[in-house]
C-alpha cells in the first residue's frame, strides 16, 4: 500500500514545525499533523484491505460494549444460531451457538507507532514522512486482514462440519464444473435450513482465489475447460484474452488473493482450522482451498469503535515517550474493532485436492 503526502507550501511548512527546537511549536505541529493523518489512515485502511470486501462495519461509540440483536440478522424459525468470533486480537476464533437475543461482541486493539529523526522534518522531507504514515497503516493492516480472514476461514471449515466445500478430487487446476458444482451446494445448503423451500435462498457472490487459480483461469482463453474438455464461446475466449482473466465466472466476481495458494499463509491458516470432519485429508502443501462468499447476506460483520472526538475510527497521537535529546518525533494511532461470521450459509469453499 503506497502513500503520498501532497507538496503544498502549507503541508511543508507544518512539517518544518514538527522539527522546530521551540518544543510548544512541535507539539502543537504535531499534534495538527496527527489529527491530518487519522482519517487519512482510516480511508486508507478500507480502500486497500481485502477484508473490507467481505465485512460490514457496525459502528459503536468508543468505551461502549457492542451488541448485535441476532433476530434482526436472521429470519429462520430456528431456536438458536451458530456465530464465529475470536476475543483477542491474533487469538482463535471460536464457534458459539446463540439464541436470537442481543448477542455481546468482545473487541480488540489494533495498534502501531512510528518514529524518526527531527532534522528530516526540518528539512520538508515529505518523502521521509510518507514512508512513516505508510509503515503505520501498513503495519495496521497486516493485523486487520489477518483477524478478519481468520474468522471467515474458521467458519468455512466448520460449517456443516465441512461440507460447505466442494472437494475437486485429483484436480489441481480449477475449471467450470467446480464452479458448477459450488453453486449447487450452497443452494442445497440454503433450502435445507429452510424446510426445502426456496425463500430467501442466496449464493455465492465473490470467489477468492490463488493467482495460480487465477492463471488457470486466463488459460481459459485458450485451452477447453471442464470434465468433457469442452470449448467456450469465442466470443467469451476474446474477453478473457483482453482482460488477462475474467473478473467474473457465472456471476461470481474473482478475486485474486496473495495469501492463497499451496502453503500460503491462509491456505496452512485453513488446514490448522480443518478440523476432524470432512475436511480431515486437506494438505496445505499439496491442497488449496478456494473461498466464496455470499455478500448479499451481510453475515459477516466488522463492529468498530468510533472516536468521540473526530467520529472517525482511526486514532493517530503525538508519541510523547522521546526526550528533547533524542531528536526524534513519533506517532502512534490505533482502532478498535471486532470480527464476527453470523451465517455459516454465506461462506462456502473449493478444495483442489490433489491427493485424493
Amino acid at each position: 500500500m503506497k502513500l503520498k503526502l501532497k507538496n503544498t507550501p502549507e503541508q511543508v511548512e507544518l512539517i518544518k514545525a514538527m522539527g522546530s527546537k521551540d518544543t510548544i511549536v512541535a507539539r502543537e505541529a504535531s499534534q495538527a499533523f496527527a489529527a491530518f493523518i487519522g482519517p487519512v489512515v482510516s480511508k486508507v485502511l478500507m480502500q486497500a484491505g481485502t477484508a473490507s470486501t467481505i465485512y460490514s462495519d457496525l459502528p459503536y461509540d468508543e468505551d461502549d460494549s457492542p451488541s448485535i440483536p441476532l433476530d434482526l440478522w436472521s429470519n429462520e424459525s430456528q431456536d438458536y444460531i451458530q456465530t464465529w468470533s475470536q476475543n483477542v486480537a491474533g487469538g482463535l476464533p471460536t464457534a458459539n451457538v446463540e439464541g436470537f437475543a442481543e448477542m455481546k461482541v468482545a473487541t480488540y486493539r489494533l495498534d502501531s507507532a512510528v518514529s524518526f529523526l527531527k532534522r528530516y522534518a526540518r528539512r520538508g522531507r515529505l518523502d521521509v514522512i510518507s514512508k512513516a504514515v505508510e509503515r503505520m497503516a501498513n503495519e495496521v493492516l497486516v493485523k486487520q486482514e489477518r483477524n478478519a480472514w481468520a474468522v471467515v476461514l474458521k467458519a468455512l471449515a466448520e460449517a456443516n462440519s465441512g461440507t460447505n466445500v466442494v472437494n475437486a478430487s485429483a484436480a489441481e487446476v480449477l475449471n467450470l464444473s467446480h464452479l458448477n458444482s459450488l453453486l449447487t451446494l450452497v443452494k442445497r445448503i440454503n433450502t435445507s435450513y429452510a424446510g426445502g423451500t426456496t425463500t430467501d435462498v442466496y449464493g455465492v457472490t465473490d470467489l477468492f482465489v490463488s493467482p495460480e487459480v487465477k492463471g488457470d483461469i486466463r488459460q481459459f482463453a485458450y485451452n477447453a475447460v471442464g470434465n468433457n474438455n469442452t470449448d467456450l464461446p469465442a466470443g467469451i475466449r476474446e474477453d478473457i484474452y483482453r482482460s488477462a482473466g475474467t473478473q467474473e465466472i457465472y456471476g461470481i466476481s474473482i478475486h485474486e488473493l496473495v495469501e492463497l495458494g499451496k502453503d500460503r499463509k491462509y491456505n496452512t491458516l485453513f488446514a490448522e482450522f480443518k478440523g476432524s470432519g470432512a475436511l480431515t485429508s486437506f494438505d496445505a502443501v499439496n491442497d488449496q482451498i478456494l473461498v466464496g462468499v455470499d455478500l448479499s447476506k451481510d453475515a459477516f460483520v466488522r463492529p468498530v469503535a468510533r472516536q468521540s472526538e473526530t467520529g472517525g475510527t482511526f486514532s493517530a497521537q503525538p508519541d510523547d515517550q522521546f526526550v528533547s535529546r533524542a531528536e526524534k518525533i513519533g506517532f502512534y494511532g490505533s482502532l478498535e474493532e471486532g470480527r464476527v461470521a453470523l451465517d455459516g450459509r454465506a461462506v462456502a469453499g473449493i478444495w483442489l485436492n490433489k491427493t485424493a
